[in-house]
C-alpha cells in the first residue's frame, strides 16, 4: 500500500538500504516502508524486522558499506524537502537517508531518540555525516546528550537557531502556534532557562550555513540584524564551527538553493564551504 511516508505521526527507527521501519507515535505500532513509501509490513517491530530480513534474502541485498549522509528536516517539514540535495549527494557516492520524525507532535528530546535509533541501525557504515535544516540541528545536538556515535564525521547546519528563534518568542503564547507546532515549538525560543542553552556543542566537525541579505537588516523587519526571514545570522552561529557561510536565501529554501547545495557538498568533502 502506498503511504505519504510519515508526515506528523510517524518516526523512523531503522534503516537498511532503501527500506525503513517507522513507529506511530499514537498507537506505538510499526510499519516497514520501501524507498517509494510503499508499506511492506505492519504491526510489531519484530514483524517488520522479519519481513525486512525476508526481502533482504530474496533480493540478495548486500550489507551497507561506505559513507552515509542523514538529512534531518526542520519543524513542519519532511525528508522530501531535501530531494534536490539527496540527488546530488547520491551522485557524489554517498548513501543517503532521509530521517522523518513527527516534529510537531513531540519534543525535541523525543525526536532525538528516534534519530539515535536510526543511526544505531546503520550497521556496516563506516562514516556518518549529517545535513540538517532549522530545528533539525537542535535535534542532533539533543541526541548528543544521549549518545555520541563514534562514526559521526561532519555536519552542515542550514538556518539552525543555535541561540533560539525570536519568532518563537513572539508567538509562544498564541493558541494557534501552540496547536500547530506542538511541544517542540515551545522549545525554540531564546529563553536562557530553556532547552537550547543546555544542548551540547558537537565534538565533530560542523559548519553553519545561514541565510541573510548581507546588509545588516535581513529579510524580516521584526528581527534585529541580518536574517533569513525566520532565524537571525547571529543565532545561527555556534562556538566551535569549522566554517560559516551566509547566502541571500530565505529560510525555507536553503536546502533547495544551488549555491547552498554546492557549499554543502564541499563541506562534507573538505570541512570547508569553499568558494560559491
Amino acid at each position: 500500500m502506498k503511504t505519504a511516508g510519515g508526515l506528523q505521526f510517524w518516526g523512523d527507527v531503522h534503516y537498511f538500504q532503501g527500506y525503513r521501519i517507522q513507529q506511530n507515535i499514537l498507537t506505538k505500532h510499526y510499519r516497514l516502508l520501501d524507498y517509494d513509501d510503499n508499506r511492506k509490513a505492519f504491526g510489531k517491530l519484530e514483524t517488520c524486522q522479519e519481513k525486512l530480513d525476508k526481502i533482504r534474502r530474496k533480493a540478495n541485498l548486500s550489507d551497507m558499506r561506505g559513507k552515509a549522509v542523514i538529512h534531518v528536516h526542520g519543524i513542519m517539514r519532511s525528508s522530501k524537502s531535501f530531494n534536490a540535495l539527496e540527488k546530488r549527494l547520491r551522485e557524489e557516492g554517498y548513501l543517503v537517508f532521509g530521517f522523518d520524525y513527527p516534529s510537531t507532535r513531540i519534543s525535541i528530546t523525543e525526536s532525538a531518540e528516534y534519530l539515535r535509533q536510526c543511526i544505531h541501525s546503520l550497521e556496516g557504515v563506516e562514516e556518518i555525516n549529517l545535513v540538517v535544516h532549522s530545528m533539525g540541528g537542535l535535534v542532533v545536538r539533543s541526541m548528543l546528550m544521549q549518545e555520541r556515535d563514534p562514526r559521526l564525521h561532519r555536519m552542515v547546519m542550514m538556518g539552525t537557531p543555535n541561540n533560539g528563534a525570536i519568532p518563537a518568542d513572539l508567538l509562544k503564547e498564541n493558541p494557534l502556534f501552540k496547536s500547530i507546532l506542538g511541544p517542540a515549538g515551545q522549545e525554540l525560543g531564546t529563553n536562557k532557562d530553556g532547552l537550547i542553552p543546555k544542548l551540547p556543542i558537537p565534538d565533530f566537525e560542523f559548519g553553519n550555513l545561514a541565510g541573510g541579505r548581507g546588509d545588516g537588516k535581513g529579510f524580516n523587519p521584526l528581527l534585529k540584524g541580518d536574517d533569513d526571514g525566520t532565524v537571525t545570522v547571529e543565532s545561527a552561529h555556534l562556538d566551535g564551527e569549522a566554517d560559516f557561510l551566509c547566502l541571500p536565501v530565505l529560510h525555507s529554501f536553503l536546502m533547495l538553493n544551488d549555491q547552498c547545495i554546492d557549499a554543502t557538498v564541499s563541506f562534507l568533502r573538505t570541512g570547508k564551504f569553499g568558494t560559491v
